[in-house]
């Protein structure tokens, strides 16, 4: 069932996005080479306590972190560890916090010093269909289009689309409905309503669209070992338009 949004608790979302989005930022001045993702971790978690926010992913269905840190071929839910990210790498950092008694969820896609020119391309285009998913987000439209457009953007770039996992509604869980695909046909499924919020994340990957798991039942991968891009935003459906929680302005 879906959860429609007071204004009220859309600014109390705000507030646990803005912790997130204030988490990225330093993770963002942190990646570097030589740095480990359990140093990143670390940071993450000692960020959000100060900020008397609560880690969301940590012991959630027994993920064993704050972050999820997935690296080159790692498409999400990568487990932080001690291996040192290097030069020309890509690591997707993933961060969710609970504050005030709701969610906020956001990702993002590093390169590790200069990427090069098809990863730099790879996270660009990842990043753009986030935005054109954004615009999508307006009452009266149809929760299909957000995925449709997302789709249409990553392939007419030459990449892929991951189908085994989507984006979701986000309230006081951090997993509510709608699901919402990051493909599909356009002008298809449930009407947009004012109050709907939800976490888009577009999960695009340089060759193609198939998963597979490692044996930490977490950590998932392309099964071609091509490199994978995430970006999310959590947004609510408001008269004015659509919202990125946690942002002054919409990027």
């Amino acid at each position: 069932m879906v959860q429609l949004k007071t204004p009220a608790e859309i600014e109390l979302m705000d507030e646990a996005n803005r912790i997130v989005h204030r988490v990225l930022d330093g993770i963002e001045r942190l990646v570097a080479p030589g740095i480990t993702t359990r140093e990143l971790d670390r940071f993450a978690e000692a960020e959000i306590r100060k900020a008397g926010a609560i880690p969301a992913f940590l012991n959630y269905r027994g993920y064993p972190a704050t972050l999820c840190t997935s690296v080159n071929d790692v498409i999400i839910h990568g487990i932080p560890g001690d291996v040192a990210l290097a030069a020309g790498d890509i690591v997707g950092v993933d961060c969710g916090v609970v504050f005030n008694g709701y969610y906020g969820d956001a990702a993002r896609t590093f390169a590790v010093g200069r990427p090069s020119e098809p990863a730099a391309r790879l996270l660009a285009v990842t990043r753009e269909s986030l935005l054109l998913a954004v615009g999508k987000l307006v009452p009266g439209g149809r929760l299909s289009d957000v995925g449709a457009a997302v789709q249409r953007h990553v392939e007419e770039h030459g990449f892929s689309v991951v189908r085994e996992f989507v984006g979701h509604g986000i309230g006081t869980s951090l997993h509510e409905d709608p699901q919402v695909p990051n493909y599909g046909q356009p002008g298809r499924g449930p009407r947009l309503r004012e109050g709907l919020v939800v976490a888009v994340e577009p999960m695009v990957n340089a060759g193609g669209p198939e998963v597979s798991m490692d044996r930490d039942g977490w950590t998932a991968r392309t099964r071609d070992g091509s490199l994978s891009a995430h970006f999310e935003f959590s947004i609510a459906v408001t008269a004015e338009g659509p919202r990125v929680l946690g942002l002054e302005v919409a990027a």
